[in-house]
Parts: C-alpha cells; structure tokens; sequence
C-alpha cells in the first residue's frame, strides 16, 4: 500500500510527508522457535516507509499482518501531508485516533512502526545520525546474547551460547518455564548446561515468559541459586504486578518485565508498583520512539534501568540516548532477520554496539529490496 499527499494541504514550517507505503514479509526460522508459552515456525515483519524532501525514513515491528491494514485504513492520512518534523504531534494524533479501534496490541505496533519511521525520515531530512538527533548520553550500548528456546536440543543450545561468548558477549539468556511449567527437570538441566558451557565468567539470564506460578517462580529460583543467575524476567505474568512483586521481595536475581506494555500509562503502573529491578520496553509496540524516551525518563524518575526488547538494531540509538540503559536484547531470531533484510547493521563484537559510528544518517538500516523481496507477503 502507498499514501500520497494530496495536493491542497496548508504550509508548514518542516518538509512535509508526502507518501507512506507498507510492507509484509514472513521469514521462516532458522530452528522451531518456542518458549514457555508459543512455538513459532517463522517470524513476521510489517514495514513501514515515510518519504518527504526525497529523503525515505523506515520503521517497522515484529507481529500479526493484520498490523498492515491499521496503518494503511487508521494512520496513513494521520501522517501524509503533516510536517515531518513534528514527530510526537503525528504520535498524538494516532494515539488519539486508535483510541476506539484498540490502542493496544496490533494497532500499537502499527502505530510503533510509522513513529520509527518518522523519526528515521527527520534524522535522514537533518543528516544525522539519529542518537545525535536524539542527543547522546553514552558512545556504546552494552547488549546480552539473547535466544536459548526451549524447542533446542542440547547441542543446539551450547552452539548458539558459545556463539555469543565467542564474540566477547558476556551476558546470555535462555528460555524456561516449559510448557507453562510444566517441565521443570528440563528446566534446570538447560540452566545448568547454559551455566557449564559459558563458564563463571558471563552473566546468566533466564526468561519465564510468564509460565510459572508464584510460587513455583520462587522455588525455581531458589533451585537455581548455585548457578549465579542475575536476572529473571517474567517470572510470572506481567499483568500480575503483585506476583512480580512478590517474587521479586523473594529471589536475589534482578526481576524484568515490560515488553508487553503498550502505552505510557503501562510502564509508569509497573515500574511505580515495585514489581521489577529493570523495566524493559520494546519501540515496536510501546508507541516508537516517542514513547520508548518517555518510558526510560518514567523508569529513571523512579530509580530504575531499562533495557531495549528485541529488534536490537532499532532500539540501539535510542538505549544511546538516556542515561539508565542497563542493555539490549541481541535477540537471536530478530538479529537474523534484521541481517537478511537491511543494509547497515552493527556489530556485537566485544558485547557493545556503537550506534551511529558510520555517520549514516537516521538509525542507518537501509532495505535490501533485492533480499527481502523473497519473503514478501504483501
């Protein structure tokens, strides 16, 4: 689908949006993807690009396609024909707009995605870099190697960690809580095995998703004390913050959650409830750009670190640009992706990224059409 600006719209002071196009693409997995709760055989991406001034700024999020047709019926015309440097005034209009639609879920992704995007286009419109649009706080953005599903067999999952020590990546997280919980034996012969395999060296992390219970989070945590695991995300659900609390005031590892929320007012609930050590946002689903800054300024009024969920190479500029990034999520499946897609992408090598060390402008991905034109849907 592409938007174009029509031809009677007012002056502005900026350049003006003039088309807005998406796109679907379906990437098999590399492996059968699971965790705690889904199995998943392939990865869908919706694609969002916004063009003003000859200059093409692009956006995406991970999720349903249904997630097209909400930018193309419900945002596109909220966005073509505005000022292209007014980016959180065109993040309020859709907000506004999607109110009665859903605001969560799909239509945020769709939302998310045009916010990257238009904020790509004004970094390219400037010749910036954008963490130096943004403004930088740090030079490097530290990353955790992150993957460890549950549907990997033990050879799989040794291979994929030692992937990551071998680059200099000293923080690793696996999947557990199998089968909503149900497995717990495995659970904790993949921890140790994860445990054996990086050495005492690296930080371990574990990823619940949700799939224990209260009590049971605490007892697995505690059956995991010798393996020196420093973090616990989702231990249980992310909707029971008086779970999370719970199991947080219990265990010694620090406890995540956050990249189920959808807008501000979810992230000010969570990290002001005392249910979790480091917030974690994702500007695929939490608004963009616009609303992953106010996120992180919530979580550091409050004390807190937050870290960047998947789609590590959109959230690298903005984890740059405020002072409380703990990390992002080098994301196996998403850095797989990202690298068959787009042109541009970093390097994890030492377990930092240095966004904008090109000096391409915006967050420096361009699409290889040629590449992803083999997976598009739509």
């Amino acid at each position: 689908m592409t938007r174009k600006a029509p031809q009677d719209r007012t002056l502005h002071d900026g350049p003006v949006v003039e088309r807005l196009a998406v796109s679907v693409y379906r990437i098999p997995t590399d492996l059968p993807g699971g965790d705690a709760t889904l199995t998943w055989d392939a990865t869908t991406s919706v694609l969002v690009e916004v063009t003003a001034a000859d200059r093409t700024g692009l956006g995406f999020t991970y999720g349903s396609p249904a997630t097209a047709p909400v930018v193309e019926h419900e945002l596109a015309d909220l966005v073509v024909g505005h000022d292209a440097f007014d980016v959180p005034a065109a993040n309020d209009r859709m907000s506004r707009a999607l109110r009665n639609a859903g605001r969560p879920g799909i239509a945020a992704g769709a939302l998310s995605a045009v916010d990257t995007a238009l904020w790509d286009l004004k970094a390219r419109l400037l010749d910036l870099p954008l963490v130096r649009l943004l403004g930088a706080a740090r030079n490097e953005v530290a990353v955790y190697g992150s993957g460890g599903l549950t549907t990997y067999d033990d050879t799989q999952l040794e291979q994929q960690l030692r992937g990551w020590t071998d680059q200099g990546i000293d923080r690793v997280k696996i999947k557990i809580a199998e089968s909503w919980g149900r497995r717990e034996a495995r659970d904790l012969h993949r921890t140790g095995l994860a445990r054996r395999t990086v050495g005492d060296g690296a930080e371990l992390y574990v990823d619940a998703n949700g799939g224990y219970t209260r009590k049971q989070a605490v007892r697995m945590a505690a059956a995991m004390a010798d393996l020196g695991i420093t973090w616990l995300e989702e231990p249980v659900s992310s909707d029971d913050l008086s779970g999370l609390r719970e199991v947080r005031d219990a265990v010694t590892a620090d406890v995540a959650a956050g990249e189920y929320g959808y807008d501000l007012p979810y992230f000010t609930r969570m990290a002001a409830s005392g249910a979790v050590d480091c917030l974690q946002a994702d500007v695929t689903r939490c608004g963009g750009i616009t609303v992953w800054l106010r996120a992180a300024a919530v979580a550091e009024g409050l004390g807190l670190h937050i870290s960047g969920h998947c789609a590590p190479h959109l959230h690298a500029h903005v984890a740059a640009a405020v002072p409380n990034t703990r990390h992002l999520e080098w994301f196996h499946d998403h850095v797989r992706v990202e690298n068959m897609l787009f042109h541009g992408t970093l390097d994890p090598q030492g377990g930092t990224v240095t966004p904008g060390a090109s000096g391409e402008p915006g967050h420096g991905l361009t699409l290889d059409r040629a590449a992803a034109d083999r997976y598009r849907t739509a």
